[in-house]
């Protein structure tokens, strides 16, 4: 199998910056994970984030969702880890493109 460029889609909105810390940890333990089995794991909201820092925008600005669909976008699949509504619209518009979206590592294919 191919190298794929694999999206982690997960939750990160939470009331606290603790919160919203434990829920992007959660999502790059996952993209290490991806990495493990040999693809390349993107999160958007890693892309997002110093990009909204650097503009002063707040971690909820729609800037947020614009990055991340448009990484979405250019994915082989997604590794949907657990519901939200911005982790849901990234998984539904890889699947709408007709590609895989898995929600259990083990369901991935190693590279």
């Amino acid at each position: 199998m191919a190298v794929l460029l694999i999206m982690v889609a997960g939750p990160y909105s939470a009331p606290t910056p603790e919160g919203r810390a434990a829920n992007l940890a959660a999502m790059n333990r996952a993209a290490a994970a991806v990495a493990r089995r040999g693809h390349v794991p993107v999160i958007g909201v890693n892309a997002a984030l110093p990009v909204l820092d650097a503009a002063g925008l707040p971690y909820n600005d729609p800037l947020m969702m614009t990055i991340a669909m448009a990484l979405a976008m250019r994915c082989d699949g997604c590794l949907h880890i657990g519901r939200s509504p911005g982790a849901d619209r990234e998984a539904e518009a890889i699947r709408a493109l007709g590609r895989p979206v898995w929600t259990r590592l083990e369901e991935l294919p190693a590279a």
